[in-house]
Formats: C-alpha cells, structure tokens, sequence
C-alpha cells in the first residue's frame, strides 16, 4: 500500500467513523428524550436500559443509515481535498484516474464486509433485545401489541404426510391449543390427533401436549388412544409460529432460511417480503461500494460552490437510490416481481451511473 493509499483511506475512515459516532449520539439523545416516561415506569436502572435497550438501539440505527453515511463521507472529504487542488496535483504527477481510486474500492469493500457480516449476524439479534425491550416496557399497556402477541389459526406442513393446526397461539408464554394433527398416506387419513393445549417445553426444547386424543385408523379398524400428556419433537419451534410482521428483522441469516424453507412447506402467502430481507442482506454490502464510487467521482472535480455543490448532487442520487429501492420492494411484496431482482434492482441501475460517471470524469 502506497503513501497516497493511506493519505486517502485516513481521511476516509476517519470522516466516516467520526460522522457515524456523531449520528449515534445524537440518535440516542432524541429517543431518549421520546422515550424518557416509558423508561421511568419501568422502574429499571441506567446500567439496565443500557444493556437491554441501547445495545440493540445503537447497531440497529447505525446499519440503517449506514450506506448513506459512508456516501456523504466520501463526499465531504474527497470535496475538500478537491477544493484544495490536492485531486488536480494527484492527477498531474501522473497518476491515473483509477490508480487514485483504489483505496476508494479498498475502503469500500472493507466498509461493505463490515456491513455484511452485521446485516447476516449482528444486527438480527440487536433487533431481538431492542423488541424484547419494546414489548415488555413499551407497548405492554397498548392493546395493538396485545393483539400481535396472540396468532390464531395457524396451519402448518409438519413433513410431506403429516399437517397440524392451533387454533390459537400465545407467543409469550409459548402455549397455545386446541391443536389437530393429520396423516395422510395414498391420499388417505391414517392418524387423527387431538389436544386441547400445546406449550414448549424449555428444558428438553420439546412440545408438551395436554389431553390427547389419538385415533389410528387402519382400513376398517379404529384404535383410539387416551393421554394425559404427551411429549412431540416436532420439527416446528416456537419462533416458526410468530406472526409478527418483524419477525424476519430478528432472524439470522440461517435461521431466515430456515423459516423461508418452513413457510414454503406451509405454503404460506408474503414469502416474497421474507426473501427481499433475504436478498436485501447481501445487495446493501454491494450499495456500499457503488455509494463510495459514485461519492468519489462526483467529489473528486473542483466546482464552484465546493462542497455544497457535491452534497447537493449526491443527496440527490441517494434519493434517487431510496426510491428505487421502494419501488423495487412494492412490485415484489405486492406483485410479481422475483424477490431476487427486486433486491438487487437499484445495484444493477446504479452499477451504470458508476460507469457512465467514470466515463464522464475529467481524467
């Protein structure tokens, strides 16, 4: 790595970071300022909201507005170093336009696997303490959250001969019934069961059923079976009946295809919405290079206005991003736009800005 690789990868860590810092705390004083009553009626100490609240608040926040804070650093430090002619001396010791670029593409990519390893891993479970802290302290009084707590008339695809349904659910306290469960063989029922209540069992990770009826029916002979309690390791948990529109927000990676598969098998409506957050986790890594690219290119010219100018423009290719993105999500939540394309869309029209503003750049 070259002087002049370090020269630009300082100023462009630096301003990120720095700017990234400054939005956090900032971020953290307006919710706090919102949310002060909810915390005082939670009877908790600072050192608990701190640890069950803000450590899923902070990355949460962060990983949201992430790919349009590296873009406005880019921009902010590649203007100034512009505005001081540093870019034009650069460029006439003989250094080509690309070569300047590189460690863009290296701070770029190195930002973009941060990114991604904290959309796939980090910022899943960020969400799981931030909602838990929501719906225990938050919304616990608010008769809408009470509502998203109870599924009812879930039907489920246990495995290819065997379907069950539960007429109603209680995701708190993980109990739910009655419950049916059906297998069919050669397009006929061979077992019937019934329970009045199904609850999750945390010690052997299992479902306990309560007041079993099992009728096996074998072609024209019926035996029927009457417990009192009975152990199933089914292949369903208790996060795979959740109806909670956020749920897919609070999955890892693996654990989201694990639900896609599951939901799949159920043939359940709004996969294409689970399969955009899918998709979603990966394309935004990409968004992070294209923003660090285009931010260089636009930056990297000396205009009048500076850096107001450069600010201006890239605002406005940012919400042209933005709106692309939603767009793209409607036609597939909504339509039938594939969830793949609809996820990497604004990269793909976005990779062609890069290339016709590289074209573009005095060199």
């Amino acid at each position: 790595m070259k002087q002049l690789d370090r020269y630009i990868l300082k100023k462009f860590l630096t301003t990120f970071f720095f700017s990234i810092f400054l939005f956090a705390v900032i971020a953290i004083v307006v919710d706090v300022s919102e949310k002060t009553e909810d915390f005082g009626r939670s009877g908790l100490g600072i050192k608990r909201i701190i640890t069950d609240y803000y450590y899923g608040f902070v990355p949460h926040i962060i990983a949201l507005l992430f790919p349009l804070f590296v873009f406005i650093a880019v921009i902010f430090f590649t203007s100034k170093m512009a505005g001081k002619s540093e870019i034009i001396a650069i460029l006439a010791s003989g250094t080509s336009y690309g070569r300047w670029l590189r460690p863009y593409w290296i701070g770029g990519i190195f930002l973009a696997v941060i990114l991604w390893f904290a959309n796939q891993y980090v910022v899943p479970r960020a969400n799981k303490i931030r909602g838990a802290f929501e719906a225990n302290y938050i919304d616990r009084n608010s008769t809408y959250n009470a509502l998203l707590n109870t599924s009812s008339n879930i039907y489920l695809r246990i495995d290819s001969f065997t379907y069950a349904g539960i007429y109603s659910y209680d995701t708190l306290s993980k109990r739910g019934g009655p419950m049916f469960l059906y297998k069919v063989k050669q397009g006929k029922v061979v077992e019937n069961k019934r329970a009045d209540v199904i609850q999750w069992d945390t010690a052997t990770r299992k479902w306990k059923l309560e007041s079993v009826i099992d009728r096996k029916i074998d072609v024209l002979k019926e035996h029927i079976t009457l417990t009192s309690t009975e152990v199933e390791g089914f292949s369903f948990k208790p996060l795979d009946l959740s109806r909670d529109k956020y749920t897919k927000d609070k999955l890892t990676t693996p654990e989201l295809d694990r639900f896609i598969a599951l939901e799949e098998l159920r043939g359940s409506e709004g996969l294409n919405d689970l399969k955009v957050e899918r998709y979603r986790r990966d394309a935004t890594s990409v968004t992070v290079l294209l923003l660090t690219l285009i931010g260089a290119i636009i930056a990297g010219r000396k205009v009048r206005g500076g850096s107001g100018v450069h600010l201006a423009v890239g605002f406005m290719i940012a919400a042209l991003f933005i709106i692309t993105d939603r767009f793209s999500t409607i036609f597939s939540t909504k339509g039938n736009l594939p969830p793949l394309i609809a996820a990497w869309i604004p990269n793909l029209i976005f990779v062609f800005v890069v290339i016709y503003l590289y074209r573009k750049a005095p060199k």
